[in-house]
């Protein structure tokens, strides 16, 4: 589910705009590559998926909200 979201956000985030970033290796920064791989199946990978959402959150990516959001369903 949390990956869904995320690959949700990244799909319209890359809708905004006519243009390419200004900085993509800053962008890359902030996500990560701990998703690569990662399938949601196992405790490791939920580990990678959150260490992701926290990139997010701290770069402002994602909402306060969308980022209480996820570490509540994450606990469920």
């Amino acid at each position: 589910m949390a990956l869904a979201a995320l690959m949700t956000s990244a799909s319209m985030l890359a809708g905004c705009g006519t243009s390419a970033p200004a900085n993509v290796k800053g962008l890359s920064q902030v996500v990560g590559t701990d998703l690569v791989g990662a399938r949601g199946a196992t405790a490791a990978d939920q580990r990678r998926i959150d260490r992701t959402v926290v990139g997010l959150c701290a770069g402002g990516v994602w909402s306060k909200q969308d980022c209480a959001r996820h570490g509540k369903e994450s606990q469920e």
